[in-house]
């Protein structure tokens, strides 16, 4: 089931495999996407595909300094003939794109926190349960930096993978140009709902071996002890690095985890969790992370 909507997604977003599959991958593990890159890259467009490939719905939110919480979960109006009912906001949908999340001020910022974490939101103390499957895609702009607000560090821990797309390859390029440009792509859709939530269940039951997990332990550890570090790995950040190593090896086919895979999934995961002793480079924590596995290896 992962090969076709992979496939489908791949349709459309041309030359980004490994993106491709980090996104899907991060949507049956339940969890959350940070995309860092410049506008125009096709950030918007891999959350209308993804959206489409699972069969699933697609909410956007367009972050401003003037955005209001209620903008993003919903408002409770004012029905002549039944009294207050519940409109639900753009957040109520399988796949959330919060585009330049980091423009909005820390309280309509901290309206998405409820809605990653607990996967509701509290409307005038009423609990409002969201679709499953559930995933925002967040976008921030790395460059541009003028009226924005940073995300704090409670918030950044909600995200399972920060991604780069990229400029795409000249000759993906050139393809998509021939297109007519991303606006006039088709979205094909490769799996409905109930088929995309036995697929997040099945991350569940892959195998990950006693030594692999003294692998990834190591890892996080290291993070906590190593000179190059100033704040390591919370507890949050190793189940979600666990978690995705489950839906990566079941992604590619495995009923159980390797050791390559924790490798490979080590930064996207835990780049943005961490904190480091840095000469100011936007790519320090991902520079120490790879320091720390060189240094670790792969001895299993």
């Amino acid at each position: 089931m992962f090969s076709r909507a992979r496939a489908a997604v791949e349709s459309v977003i041309r030359g980004k495999p490994r993106v491709v599959e980090l996104a899907l991958v991060a949507v049956i593990a339940g969890g959350h996407v940070l995309i860092e890159d410049v506008p125009g890259v096709g950030k918007t467009t891999l959350a209308r595909s993804l959206a489409a490939a699972i069969g699933g719905s697609l909410g956007r939110v367009q972050f401003t300094s003037d955005l209001l919480p209620g903008d993003i979960t919903g408002v409770n109006v004012l029905d002549p003939t039944d009294g207050f009912r519940f409109r639900p906001g753009p957040v109520f949908a399988n796949v959330v794109l919060a585009d330049e999340i980091n423009r909005a001020t820390p309280k309509t910022q901290s309206a998405m926190l409820e809605a990653m974490n607990e996967r509701r939101v509290t409307i005038d103390g009423t609990s409002h349960t969201l679709p499953d499957p559930f995933t925002v895609l967040a976008t921030q702009n790395p460059v541009d930096f003028h009226g924005t607000f940073p995300l704090p560090d409670s918030q950044l821990d909600r995200f399972l993978v920060r991604l780069s797309m990229g400029y795409p390859e000249r000759e993906h390029e050139r393809d998509i140009l021939r297109m007519g440009g991303l606006r006039r792509a088709i979205f094909p859709q490769a799996l409905t709902l109930d088929e995309t939530r036995r697929l997040s269940r099945s991350t569940a039951s892959v195998q990950v071996h006693e030594e692999v997990e003294n692998y990834l332990l190591d890892i996080v550890e290291g993070t906590r002890t190593d000179a190059r570090f100033l704040r390591g790995v919370s507890t949050r950040g190793a189940e979600a690095l666990y978690r995705v190593t489950q839906a990566l090896a079941l992604a590619r086919g495995r009923s159980f985890v390797v050791p390559e895979d924790v490798r490979e999934l080590a930064i996207p995961v835990l780049a943005h969790r961490v904190l480091v002793r840095s000469d100011g480079e936007r790519d320090g924590a991902a520079r120490a992370l790879r320091g720390l596995l060189r240094d670790l290896g792969v001895s299993i």
